[in-house]
């Protein structure tokens, strides 16, 4: 079973809010940090000035390396930075070579070096270790101590536990998310709400197609639709005017075609029964017939090619092929039709690409020469020309028939519509027509007169050349 593929409104909230999400928890995690940063520079700062406090009461006897320290802190000198009860706070003061001189001796002695820039105006360096199993945040100061009996360099380590410091990162924490949570809670709710109502007019849409009873081809209306669903509304409306077409012209061939087939198929019932009864001779029957049949199967054949042509015009991959070598094609296979009457022939051509596809303009020649050699009488005279003119590839067919009576000239592009009613069905002109519609160009009939008399009929057709089309 085919995965049904996501609404419009969950790509859009997908698309919106995910990397929303992202950014939130980006942006939150750098806040957290830079507070976290901010924290442990506050509490830092308090850890120096218990180291401080603690240098200030140091003594010195003696000199450098003959110095001895001596210090009396008491532990309630560190009370005072203690800022409740959740946190301790120990110190080690030693010298130089890590000798213990006060505090505490199990608090581990530095080892590390001063940083090339200290965060304060003081021999400061802070780091995270461990006393006891416990974390701890340790500030090292190197306090130089003098009195008028010594002098030295002593280093003072004070030790903060980190409860203090956790408790307060986790607030800050959670306030960050709990602030985050409100802002993605409005935006969401602001981005639902705005996808919804932009997303309105394509439900309206689909509701209107839904809605519409079965073969209800008129176009779309959604003039309020934006501006970016207009050319998907256009390109809906063009296709249902293409299927209303292909529609009409479907009805239009079934009705055609069952008017048209029943006078022949009567005929041919009653040209049968007659040879049954033997009213009439059987190989006079059996002309009959076979006259019936003709004039039947060119019907048909014409009806198929009218039906051919709507079918062709769907098609926008034509090719581009010479009109002139059709039209040479063309005269060739029916040369036995203008040898049988002796008529005098001449065809003058020159390329004239067209961008059609071959059988459509096999075709409007073809139509075109027979009904001028049906029209020309024996011995007549028919010419035929091609010729490429700027922008125009022409094709005239020039017959010595009788011409056209007022009033029929533009009638024989309809179909059903002979000049004739014993000479043909009607349909060669209304194919020739539909295939220069389809194709973007004219075609006329205009009789030819010389001295007040008509002197035959030159049908000429003009179609687009192909460079020109494809520019």
């Amino acid at each position: 079973m085919p995965m049904r593929s996501a609404s419009l409104r969950r790509r859009l909230l997908v698309g919106i809010l995910v990397p929303l999400v992202l950014l939130l928890a980006l942006n939150g995690a750098m806040l957290y940090a830079r507070a976290l940063a901010a924290v442990n520079t506050a509490y830092d700062r308090t850890l120096l000035a218990s180291a401080k406090t603690i240098g200030e009461q140091l003594e010195v006897v003696g000199y450098d390396g003959a110095a001895r320290l001596r210090a009396t802190v008491p532990y309630s000198a560190l009370e005072a930075f203690e800022a409740d009860n959740r946190s301790r706070m120990v110190y080690r003061v030693s010298d130089l070579q890590g000798e213990w001189v006060s505090g505490y001796d199990e608090l581990p002695f530095w080892r590390g070096t001063l940083p090339a820039r200290p965060p304060y105006a003081a021999l400061v360096d802070f780091y995270d270790a461990r006393y006891q199993g416990l974390p701890v945040r340790m500030a090292v100061l190197l306090q130089p101590v003098s009195s008028a009996q010594g002098r030295a360099m002593a280093v003072v380590q004070v030790a903060e536990t980190l409860e203090l410091r956790q408790a307060l990162a986790q607030q800050i924490l959670i306030d960050t998310l709990w602030r985050q949570a409100v802002v993605l809670a409005v935006v969401a709710a602001v981005v639902v709400l705005v996808v919804q109502r932009t997303t309105r007019p394509v439900r309206q849409l689909s509701q209107q197609l839904r809605e519409r009873p079965e073969g209800d081809l008129r176009p779309l209306v959604a003039g309020d639709a934006p501006r970016e669903l207009q050319p998907l509304v256009e390109a809906t409306n063009s296709v249902m005017a293409r299927l209303t077409q292909l529609l009409d012209n479907q009805k239009r061939f079934v009705r055609d075609t069952a008017h048209q087939l029943r006078t022949p198929l009567a005929v041919l019932r009653t040209q049968l029964q007659s040879a049954l009864r033997g009213d009439v001779e059987p190989q006079r029957a059996l002309a009959e017939i076979n006259a019936t049949v003709d004039r039947a199967t060119a019907l048909a054949n014409q009806m198929l090619s009218l039906a051919k042509v709507e079918q062709l015009r769907q098609r926008p991959d034509a090719g581009v092929n010479d009109l002139a070598a059709l039209v040479r094609a063309v005269a060739l296979e029916l040369s036995p039709l203008i040898a049988d009457k002796d008529i005098d022939f001449a065809i003058e051509t020159e390329p004239a690409p067209v961008a059609a596809h071959e059988w459509m303009l096999s075709e409007l020649a073809r139509n075109l020469l027979h009904n001028a050699v049906r029209h020309s009488p024996a011995q007549g005279m028919l010419v035929v020309r091609v010729e490429a003119e700027p922008g125009w590839a022409v094709l005239q067919v020039c017959d010595s028939g009788p011409g056209l009576p007022p009033g029929l000239r533009e009638r024989l592009f309809q179909p059903f519509s002979p000049g004739d009613a014993r000479a043909g069905s009607g349909l060669g002109l209304a194919i020739c027509h539909e295939i220069v519609q389809a194709l973007g160009g004219t075609i006329s009939l205009v009789d030819r007169a010389e001295g007040g008399r008509t002197q035959g009929l030159d049908a000429t057709v003009r179609l687009p050349l192909a460079e020109v089309r494809a520019a």
